[in-house]
């Protein structure tokens, strides 16, 4: 299915992760089949940043993460792209049980060139959410870019080894200068897969 980029062609930023295997297929196998569907979705123009082991988010709630960034361009509209991503954590049997929860797959839809989704006030709304209801609240759509990117480390680092100059539409900064922002002890604990 992958296609050519062309002029309608939108930058698409996709987070992966997982701390689960499958069966006897560890988390970093699982990452590199994923993107391997990715690529046969998207096509060949697509990047893959390296995989970085993580530690679990929240801390202490499970085993170490593998997390990865893969980029591409599509014409796809972002919710279109995101029933492809759930197509393909289903081919992983990702469950979603519990939010921020342990899983074999995540795939997450971080940006989609500059779009703001649904609109800049309810984007805003959930970008300010405290952190005790970020973690039982769940939007019920599609919010771009992804409302909490700017604060983690395991996306924006493997994110700067694809596309360290992507600009975030609202904050204005680019990848580097948020990933710079953040504590140098969270930077150094997403460690590159030898």
């Amino acid at each position: 299915m992958g296609s050519k980029v062309t002029k309608n062609c939108k930058n698409v930023i996709i987070a992966l992760g997982g701390n689960l295997p499958l069966g006897e297929t560890p988390s970093k196998d699982i990452l590199e089949a994923a993107f391997l569907e990715l690529t046969l979705l998207f096509g060949e123009s697509s990047q893959k940043s390296r995989l970085f082991q993580t530690p679990c988010f929240p801390a202490g709630t499970g085993p170490d993460y593998i997390n990865a960034v893969f980029t591409c361009f599509s014409e796809l509209s972002p919710e279109e792209i995101l029933q492809h991503l759930h197509v393909i954590e289903a081919k992983f049997s990702r469950s979603r049980e519990q939010r921020w929860g342990m899983r074999t797959l995540d795939l997450d839809l971080v940006a989609v060139d500059d779009q703001v989704e649904p609109d800049l006030p309810t984007y805003q709304q959930w970008l300010d959410l405290p952190l005790q209801e970020q973690k039982v609240q769940a939007p019920k759509q599609l919010i771009l870019p992804h409302p909490r990117l700017q604060e983690r480390a395991f996306v924006l680092v493997p994110l700067c080894d694809v596309q360290p100059n992507w600009m975030h539409p609202v904050l204005g900064k680019r990848a580097a200068e948020l990933c710079a922002e953040l504590p140098k002890d969270e930077i150094a604990a997403v460690t590159p897969l030898k």
